[in-house]
């Protein structure tokens, strides 16, 4: 089984993770919990669910 730190897929996701937290950190402090917050966590869930679904090792999960 293949590291998910391993996979090309999840680099480029987490290099998306640190553009976002650059660019949203010089949003308004106003935008702290509204869009600030949900793009942080958009782009955080984009490499766990990568991690999460090659743990999984070609398992498909239940519909």
């Amino acid at each position: 089984m293949r590291k998910h730190h391993e996979l090309r897929v999840w680099q480029g996701a987490m290099d998306l993770v640190v553009e976002v937290y650059q660019v949203s950190g010089g949003f308004p402090s106003s935008e702290m919990y509204g869009l600030t917050s949900q793009m942080r966590r958009a782009a955080v869930s984009v490499p766990s669910n990568i991690a999460e679904g090659a743990a999984r090792d070609g398992v498909r999960g239940e519909a």
